[in-house]
């Protein structure tokens, strides 16, 4: 049963090395990770900026923040958190 943060949102910046597929296997090989999904968004001659998606059960969001820096990234912003037993999705306003 999952608990604690199931899924997390991440606007990454990195450099071209590692490439994405090699980046998204190392991460998902951290624990409690059930899942990696990563978009390219932008890409000049030194960097990329990547979305990243991870879910599982009970990340440890230390222990991938250290990961991405460990293999050359930046966190640039958090995007999303979700946290407890299930996934709860967002819902369109009148606002919006």
């Amino acid at each position: 049963m999952a608990k604690g943060l199931i899924r997390i949102v991440l606007d990454i910046l990195k450099p071209h090395d590692p490439i994405i597929p090699y980046y998204a296997k190392y991460l998902s090989e951290l624990g409690g990770v059930e899942g990696v999904n990563i978009t390219l968004m932008e890409i000049d001659k030194e960097t990329e900026n990547i979305k990243v998606t991870i879910q599982g059960n009970d990340l440890n969001f230390e222990e991938i923040s250290n990961a991405i820096e460990d293999y050359g990234g930046s966190i640039h912003s958090v995007d999303e958190v979700v946290a407890g037993k299930t996934m709860v999705e967002e819902v369109t306003t009148p606002q919006d």
